[in-house]
């Protein structure tokens, strides 16, 4: 007989909360393990799974069902400068990226990737955890390009060594592409390079340098994937994508496309049928042979009763003076039949008024 799999119901505690905003899935499951989640009256456990009508507590306050419900996914491109932290915390206090990036309801900023603190550039966030997690796996190999200033003089053999790959503390790591960009100064010790890589390791970038004796002496993100750092986004400020443009970015790391974002708020759609009064069916051409003997009877009897009462406008002419009757000027004359020296008589304008001028000063 074959063997069955049993059928996985629900989704995981931590994904869920996760996803609402209280914490990344490895803080959830530190509360999960000291008791400080409830599912159903109960103290839930790791592994636990929840479906849309169970009741969550979350350190014994009730999570509501709008907070977890799916958020559309939102997508926006940070220019980070350099002195900012990427952790959602620091232990020493200092400013983090995480507050100056604007207000999100029912959920949280994840970070695709980070940048070391002296390290400048493009950096991506999101609302979808699932996003962000497929968009940092190696196995997707998604291309991160820098623009990286080293200093002194680097030889062909070095560059050919990056290219093939250097063995670092945690593994061999390589550059896929390395170009050199014209120098500014001809006297500058400086060099700038511009290096593709397909991994996100920790300062991986400098390490790779600095195995072969090169100081970086500055490091600048200008691509992650499909997205360049915009030219127009300053240093502190964001841009947020499209709802075609996340659906392409969605695509390419093979999650669903979503709808559009005025289609997800249901309560705010308008059914046309329900709002406008439905109207009778009026049938085209010869309509008699779709009424009944009744209905024609009736309907003569109408047309009969409209017949014999005079009409509204006839009454009010009747009762209306005329003005007209004997006034000489009532009748307008042809043109042909005025004399030359009759020349319609202009008429008067209003004076325009006029204003001071406006000060300069």
């Amino acid at each position: 007989m074959a063997n069955h799999t049993p059928e996985v119901i629900g989704e995981k505690l931590q994904k869920i909360l996760a996803r609402a905003g209280f914490g990344s899935r490895r803080e959830i499951e530190k509360h999960i393990a000291e008791g400080l989640v409830k599912i159903n009256g109960r103290v839930a456990q790791l592994g636990d799974r929840a479906l849309p009508g169970d009741n969550l507590k979350f350190k014994d306050q009730a999570v509501k069902e709008s907070r977890l419900a799916t958020q559309p996914t939102r997508v926006i491109l940070y220019n980070k400068p350099e002195g900012l932290v990427c952790s959602r915390k620091d232990e020493k206090d200092r400013e983090t990226v995480f507050d100056k990036l604007p207000r999100i309801i029912n959920g949280r900023w994840v970070s695709i990737g980070r940048l070391d603190l002296n390290t400048s550039g493009l950096l991506i966030f999101t609302n979808n955890g699932e996003l962000a997690n497929r968009m940092m796996h190696p196995s997707y190999r998604i291309e991160r390009e820098y623009s990286v200033r080293v200093f002194g003089e680097v030889s062909p053999e070095i560059i050919a060594t990056l290219l093939k790959g250097v063995k670092l503390e945690d593994g061999m790591a390589r550059f896929d592409r390395i170009v050199k960009l014209p120098q500014q100064e001809e006297e500058s010790i400086n060099q700038w390079y511009k290096v593709t890589i397909k991994e996100g390791r920790n300062r991986e970038v400098r390490r790779i340098w600095e195995s072969q004796g090169v100081q970086v002496s500055r490091l600048i993100r200008t691509k992650y994937g499909a997205f360049d750092l915009p030219r127009s986004l300053r240093r502190e400020k964001h841009e947020e994508l499209t709802w075609r443009q996340i659906n392409q970015l969605l695509k390419s790391v093979g999650i669903r496309e979503e709808p559009r974002p005025d289609m997800w708020d249901q309560t705010n759609h308008k059914d046309k049928t329900k709002s406008r009064p439905r109207t009778a069916y009026k049938p085209r051409g010869d309509s008699d042979k779709y009424i009944t003997q009744s209905q024609k009877e009736d309907k003569a009897e109408r047309e009969d009763f409209q017949s014999s009462r005079p009409n509204k406008q006839s009454r009010d002419d009747d009762r209306r003076p005329n003005y007209t009757k004997d006034n000489k000027h009532s009748e307008r004359k042809p043109t042909s039949e005025r004399k030359q020296h009759e020349k319609p008589v202009p008429k008067k304008r209003k004076p325009l008024s006029k204003r001071p001028p406006k000060s300069r000063i």
